[in-house]
């Protein structure tokens, strides 16, 4: 049970994960900077405060009892994810959900797993070493089926012209490996968590506290970008255009899965240990993935694609496999 636990924490993380991009398929008629910042801070400020404030007692002097290097360095890597999280937003309109989260998720699940692993010390001589790097291979290779997938789609659609598809597949790649940092930001700033431990948290619920730290540094990307797009582009009197209420709860709904994949996504790997953040980042993604292709064949996005489709089965099914060894690894 223990080591079931918080892979079926993970699990439930990656319903939430895989989820909240859906939300970005209902951003009219709001502008995307107006969306965006409703929604960044609900998700980045709100959300994680309220959550945390409710389970770490004096969650504030919890933190600025913490060393200001994991405070920095937490926001750091924060604001950093932050601009992967906004190529994340732009690329969705050009590849569409699937293939966006196919390109992401691949290297930010491999980015993000690796970075930790690889700091930890005499790390090709613990037990699920092999595991983890089978796994995370595994991972990559159903990702890259899943891609493949998802460009075979918009040849057969052609829906997009070439430039458009090259454009968002870099800027989903590049999104992808600053996403992966969301993930290091949350390993170096443990120590707030342990301090939070002190305070009175109990040790899944000190992830809260990491998380309002980190987030801090995500919103100023995020919030202070959308500030000067809707300045730019005069674009204030979007929150006020007629008929938007739906957009607005689109808004907050995928804030809610948004942060409610990374708060569970934290017990998890909290209650993991020392190899959650290596082992629980790419479980999240991956199954995410698996989420978020269910999500895009109920919006269509497959429909008359017989062929590409069943490449998207099969590299989710690679997919799954990739979890489940995994899982092994969390057992060693």
């Amino acid at each position: 049970m223990t080591v079931l636990l918080p892979l079926f924490i993970i699990l439930v993380a990656s319903i939430f994960q895989g989820s909240f991009g859906l939300g970005m398929k209902f951003m009219s008629p709001l502008k995307w900077e107006a969306w965006w910042l409703i929604h960044s801070f609900v998700a980045m400020i709100l959300l994680p405060f309220v959550w945390a404030y409710a389970v770490v007692p004096d969650l504030f002097s919890a933190i600025s009892a913490a060393p200001l290097s994991a405070i920095y360095l937490g926001m750091f890597f924060g604001f950093l994810w932050g601009i992967g999280g906004i190529m994340f937003g732009k690329s969705i309109p050009f590849i569409g959900i699937s293939l966006t989260y196919g390109i992401v998720m691949g290297s930010c699940s491999a980015v993000g797993s690796l970075i930790p692993l690889f700091g930890m010390e005499n790390v090709t001589e613990l037990a699920a070493f092999p595991y983890i790097l089978a796994g995370v291979f595994i991972m990559l290779i159903g990702v890259g089926i899943t891609a493949f997938a998802g460009i075979l789609r918009d040849k057969e659609n052609k829906s997009e012209s070439g430039s458009n598809l090259k454009l968002g597949l870099l800027i989903a790649l590049i999104s992808g490996v600053l996403s992966a940092l969301l993930n290091v930001g949350f390993v170096e700033a443990q120590p707030v968590g342990e301090i939070a431990q002190t305070y009175g948290a109990l040790e899944r619920n000190s992830s809260l506290a990491v998380w309002v730290v980190v987030l801090w540094g995500a919103f100023i990307m995020n919030g202070g970008y959308a500030l000067y797009l809707l300045v730019k582009n005069k674009s204030w009197g979007s929150f006020t255009v007629l008929k938007s209420a739906k957009a607005y709860r689109w808004a907050a709904l995928s804030a809610i899965f948004w942060f409610g994949a990374l708060g569970v996504y934290g017990q998890g790997a909290t209650l993991m240990g020392e190899m959650g953040p290596v082992i629980g980042w790419p479980i999240l993604l991956g199954v995410s993935l698996f989420i978020s292709n269910i999500w895009a064949y109920l919006n269509n996005e497959w429909e008359k694609n017989s062929n590409s489709f069943k490449w998207l089965l099969l590299g989710l099914l690679v997919l799954i496999l990739a979890t489940l060894v995994l899982g092994v690894a969390n057992g060693k």
